[in-house]
């Protein structure tokens, strides 16, 4: 909600000036503080209920979000929560396995990707392969709480924000009022400050006031925590695909822990009828590895199988004079890749950067750099994750005929090896900010699907496979240039 401020409701409150108020302190908005503080700007951050969060996703950072983390001097937020070193991922079709290991940055990728990540000194990685890694959510947040806490500047506070304030006479939003409870007393209260950022997650109560575009639900992910579970590689993702069944992401979150989420098309069965568990009985196990499935039926029977939407939202351009939207109040993919924390992690690098040295009371000279600049700037890595995870999502979560022989090609261009894996697995990693890559390979696997399948039909079948070659054509059209288009607007 937006209202005008007056002189009384003014009086009436407490004021507090600061230069920035964040509005949310999940992943971007404690992040942004701590870079925002360190430049000597006052910094508040209000949350609706600081104690752990308890979600079933934001618990895989690509190694370009590990990156980005320790550029803003976060490094240390990984340490201490029993994390897991991700080296890459294993992708299981029908059966049989494929190992992508993250590669080493070749010389002439590093130059664009210190170029993205640099602050005063190159964030050299070219003599090993980048790692991600794989952690409890809450735990992580926690950590960019506290680092938030011990950065000069910066306040964080436990209220919900209630609404956004807008001057009366320009428009332009200048604060937040905020509510809560002290010994069972309300409290209302306003904070001013001459740039709001609104970074309130997945579900945000204010971005319909701010974005011009609508978010989608693309499925569903159903999750369990897989105790003590053998996985075929450890210190990788899983991703077990099937020509019959949706994608199952598995990935370590802990030494003894392990996070499932089993994609969910349509309706979502009902948990409190048992129609889910037996969904994830009957489709998903029998997918899984003979080595998962004892874990995975143990958690069907001790725990409530959690459920959360996979959204899509394109970022619109931040052109309100006063506010900025950042993270997933800004921009969602689906979760299938794990990017969604690097893409608000970079965002949060890249805004820090373009605000140093800029005067925050000229809010005309904000709103130019957000419009000219950061819409843009942004494009060069979170295009490529946005395009990547929403493409990927589609083959793998294959629904027809056409999407099935894109998705086997998929998997037998992994097979290829060398820069059929490399290229794509970078991308995938947030360290390869090259867009190009991701349009010439897509189209590539696009073509060597169709070849697959006229080899898998024979010469007998060729005029079929023909059609179906130019069909599976068409499809990855449809499939990838919605989203292009949405990344050039």
């Amino acid at each position: 909600m937006v209202t005008q401020q007056n002189a009384a409701e003014t009086s009436a409150t407490q004021t507090n000036e600061y230069d920035v108020v964040i509005v949310g302190a999940g992943i971007a908005g404690p992040a942004l503080a701590v870079a925002l503080g360190n430049q000597g700007r006052k910094v508040l951050v209000v949350e609706r209920d600081l104690s752990e969060p308890d979600r079933i996703v934001g618990e895989l950072l690509q190694p370009g979000g590990v990156a980005a983390l320790k550029t803003l001097g976060l490094g240390s937020c990984i340490e201490d929560i029993d994390a897991i070193p991700c080296q890459g991922y294993n992708v299981i079709y029908s059966g049989e396995e494929c190992v992508l290991k993250y590669p080493k940055v070749p010389r002439d990728i590093q130059q664009d990707y210190n170029e993205l990540y640099r602050s005063g000194k190159s964030a050299d990685i070219s003599n090993e392969a980048p790692r991600g890694v794989s952690f409890h959510h809450g735990r992580f947040v926690m950590n960019l709480r506290q680092a938030a806490r011990d950065t000069p500047n910066v306040t964080l506070l436990e209220a919900t924000v209630t609404e956004v304030v807008k001057n009366p006479y320009t428009g332009h939003i200048i604060g937040v009022k905020t509510f809560s409870k002290t010994g069972g007393a309300k409290i209302y209260k306003h904070y001013f400050a001459p740039l709001t950022v609104v970074c309130d997650g997945t579900f945000s109560k204010f971005r319909k006031d701010f974005s011009t575009n609508k978010t989608s639900v693309r499925s569903h992910f159903a999750g369990l925590i897989l105790k003590d579970a053998v996985l075929p590689s450890p210190q990788h993702g899983h991703v077990i695909l099937s020509p019959n069944s949706c994608p199952v992401l598995v990935y370590q979150v802990g030494a003894r822990e392990t996070r499932i989420l089993c994609d969910i098309q349509g309706p979502v069965p009902s948990n409190s009828t048992g129609a889910l568990k037996e969904h994830m009985e009957k489709n998903v196990m029998p997918h899984l590895p003979k080595s998962i499935q004892p874990s995975f039926q143990a958690a069907l029977k001790e725990q409530t199988i959690r459920v959360m939407p996979n959204s899509f939202l394109s970022a619109s351009k931040n052109d309100h004079h006063g506010l900025i939207l950042l993270g997933d109040a800004l921009n969602m993919r689906h979760p299938l890749t794990g990017g969604g924390m690097t893409v608000a992690l970079n965002d949060a690098l890249l805004l820090s950067r373009l605000l140093t040295g800029v005067n925050l009371e000229d809010t005309y000279a904000v709103s130019s750099v957000m419009t000219s600049q950061f819409h843009w700037q942004r494009k060069h890595l979170d295009s490529i994750v946005n395009i990547l995870s929403m493409a990927l999502y589609s083959l793998f979560a294959a629904d027809s005929d056409y999407l099935r022989i894109l998705q086997l090609g998929c998997f037998n261009y992994f097979k290829l090896g060398g820069i059929c894996v490399d290229h794509p697995v970078m991308l995938l990693a947030g360290v390869l900010p090259r867009p190009m890559y991701l349009f010439t390979h897509f189209f590539v696997v696009a073509i060597y699907g169709g070849i697959c399948n006229m080899q898998a039909n024979g010469i007998a079948k060729l005029p079929a496979s023909l059609l179906q070659f130019v069909a599976s054509l068409v499809t990855a059209c449809i499939v990838i240039f919605p989203y292009i288009w949405s990344e050039l607007t």
